[in-house]
């Protein structure tokens, strides 16, 4: 099997090389090669069972997806996207990586496909922000794309397009809404969710952190544990299964930033919540208090998709994986 990772030097992208090199199969399926591909070069996994190429590669530049598409991979994993805040920031850049990219890549695979039957699988990351205010307390699966985010808009017709394309038989399409990704490792992104991670992150390390919304903000997470485990899910399922509504929300928990933050004080003290510094920043908070609150997943959980259920859980994740058990 000849597996694509797009967006592969972000967080989702090298947590889910790293899982395919660790497994070396992917449903009973040899991983025979993996193409690594992100704006900047994405470095192997450690252990990779079969050949790694590791390629710069932006795909809104003419040329750039047509060079992948001739690598005719069985399964394409597109993750790479600007973030949120700095698609909201940047307009064209949003437009032009989150939307054109996904366009030129879907152009791309159906022209290598013509008078052939290769019709890769391509698992689509998309997100909640594809929903906006004014929201229910629970979003279920029937309801409207109201987006009310440039980057929210960008997914969401990312959705249509995947839809459009499996519909024609282009691809095999399946989107994933993700809920927020938390908690995320490594550096502060610009995403405009990046603090529901940073007051957990920072102060399991020790470190200041800053918190710019109120504490009765509601939101919607899962772990990047989980988050890779929906995309090898996607890579696996019976996409008969999905009907004409190729597009699904994810399941997570929801929880506010003082529920948060009290699982925070579970499992690391009083010591790391004093690390939390209010500063309100009324740019995020604009962006943010549009999202979905909770969602009621349950055509993702009948097709078997899970995540936590309790933050704390959430937190230990990333203790887990990402500390070595020990808080510092």
């Amino acid at each position: 099997m000849h597996i694509l990772i797009l967006g592969a030097a972000g967080m989702i992208g090298r947590k889910l090389a790293g899982r395919l090199a660790r497994d070396a199969a992917l449903d009973g399926h040899p991983v025979q090669r993996l193409t690594l591909a992100d704006v900047v070069a994405p470095t192997a996994p450690a252990g990779c069972p079969g050949a790694c190429d590791c390629l710069a590669v932006d795909l809104s530049v003419p040329g750039e997806a047509a060079g992948l598409a001739s690598r005719r991979p069985d399964l394409v994993f597109h993750l790479a996207a600007v973030v949120s805040g700095e698609a909201e920031a940047e307009l064209e850049k949003g437009y032009r990586v989150n939307l054109d990219g996904t366009r030129a890549l879907f152009e791309a695979i159906r022209r290598e496909g013509e008078g052939t039957d290769w019709r890769p699988r391509v698992v689509f990351a998309s997100s909640t922000a594809v929903f906006g205010g004014p929201l229910p307390d629970v979003v279920d699966d029937d309801y409207l794309l109201t987006p009310q985010t440039s980057y929210g808009t960008q997914k969401a017709i990312g959705e249509l397009l995947l839809a459009d394309y499996s519909r024609r038989g282009i691809l095999r399409g399946i989107g994933l809404r993700l809920p927020t990704v938390c908690v995320r490792p490594g550096r502060p992104n610009r995403a405009a969710s990046g603090f529901f991670s940073g007051i957990i992150r920072e102060p399991l390390a020790g470190q200041e952190a800053i918190l710019p919304v109120p504490d009765t903000l509601r939101h919607w997470f899962a772990s990047p544990r989980a988050a890779v485990g929906f995309m090898l899910h996607a890579a696996t399922l019976d996409l008969h299964r999905l009907g004409d509504r190729p597009n699904l929300a994810m399941p997570g928990l929801s929880a506010t930033v003082a529920e948060q933050i009290e699982a925070l004080r579970e499992v690391a003290g009083d010591r790391a919540v004093a690390l939390i510094r209010r500063e309100p920043d009324p740019a995020i908070e604009r962006i943010v208090e549009g999202w979905a609150r909770a969602f009621d997943p349950a055509r993702a959980l009948a097709l078997g998709f899970t995540a936590e259920t309790t933050f704390a859980d959430i937190i230990r994740a990333h203790v887990a994986d990402e500390m070595g058990g020990r808080i510092g």
